[in-house]
């Protein structure tokens, strides 16, 4: 069980070991286990009933929506479909030390099987040591299409990307801060254009003035503990990389106009709207980030949900 290394340093139930995170029976169970309290959570709209396998960006989003449709909608929800996720496959990195974590990616039964509105769900399961439950920290709805072919060691496990990686046109640790200075100011330049991108700041502009209400934007990077950015190495020398950001919309009314409140805004609000009103979300995002100097950062996925807000 301990064991001293050259340098001496201790290695403890072998977290120094280059390991696979799971096997991929332990990566099926996870899975299992994820659907089964999903399910129960989305039939009850109990956060309770799923709080130990969420943690991160779907965590966060995942709570704050159980919570605010409970409050709407005391008696459960009545339009309660069962979520299957089949047709599974796992990317297991190898890797030493914790935090230890795999992608699953399935079929779901919340599209149509072909065509091109077939999708893929990318769930990422995290821990941080051997007695934790694994919890999904982000999901990412992808076209079957934009799946990327993960790189393989030769026994068939993936290939971790590290947070500082300089093989990448950005290190995963850094696209959270540059994903949100470029929605500020459009800086920097390297995100390609698309729906999360250029097609957002175009929505944000033709919102931040409209009559009788103005609407001002701030986004952060959320990049530590288990909303840490994580990647795993593609075939082609990129990397599928998932990271977290929070964004906060701050709606300013004109004298005499009110601020109409969806339901569930109110439910998960402080304070009375006068003239404000503050919205704080999270978002995970899934982006194709290519090799060194091979091209721009394409964000092919974020599920975004509202966490808290706030009347003045």
């Amino acid at each position: 069980m301990l064991s001293l290394t050259a340098s001496g340093c201790v290695t403890v139930h072998g977290e120094r070991a280059v390991v696979p995170s799971a096997t991929k029976a332990e990566a099926a169970q996870a899975l299992a286990d994820f659907t089964d309290a999903y399910n129960k959570a989305d039939k009850a709209f109990d956060p309770a009933l799923d709080a130990g396998r969420v943690t991160g960006a779907l965590g966060a989003i995942n709570q704050a929506g159980l919570k605010a449709r409970r409050t709407n909608n005391p008696g459960g929800n009545p339009d309660h479909q069962p979520l299957e996720l089949t047709d599974a496959t796992f990317a297991i990195p190898r890797k030493a030390g914790w935090p230890r974590w795999f992608v699953a990616d399935a079929d779901s039964n919340r599209d149509e099987d072909r065509g091109p509105g077939d999708t893929r769900w990318l769930l990422v399961f995290v821990r941080s040591d051997a007695d934790q439950l694994w919890k999904v920290a982000y999901l990412s709805i992808l076209r079957a299409a934009d799946v990327p072919r993960f790189a393989v060691d030769g026994d068939g496990w993936a290939r971790p990307v590290g947070p500082d990686s300089e093989a990448l046109a950005v290190a995963p640790r850094d696209l959270g801060e540059e994903y949100a200075s470029y929605l500020q100011s459009g800086r920097p330049e390297h995100f390609a254009a698309g729906p999360n991108t250029t097609g957002w700041r175009e929505t944000r502009k033709k919102n931040a003035s409209l009559p009788g209400r103005s609407t001002q934007y701030i986004d952060q990077p959320l990049d530590t503990g288990d909303f840490a950015p994580l990647g795993l190495a593609t075939r082609d020398g990129g990397a599928l990389v998932f990271f977290a950001t929070r964004h906060f919309e701050r709606q300013t009314a004109a004298p005499g106009v009110e601020l109409a409140v969806d339901p569930d805004v109110r439910a998960l609000m402080s304070g009375e709207v006068k003239t404000t009103l503050t919205k704080e979300r999270v978002s995970g995002q899934a982006a194709m980030v290519p090799a060194a100097r091979g091209g721009k950062v394409r964000v092919l996925n974020r599920l975004q949900g509202l966490v808290t807000a706030q009347g003045a």
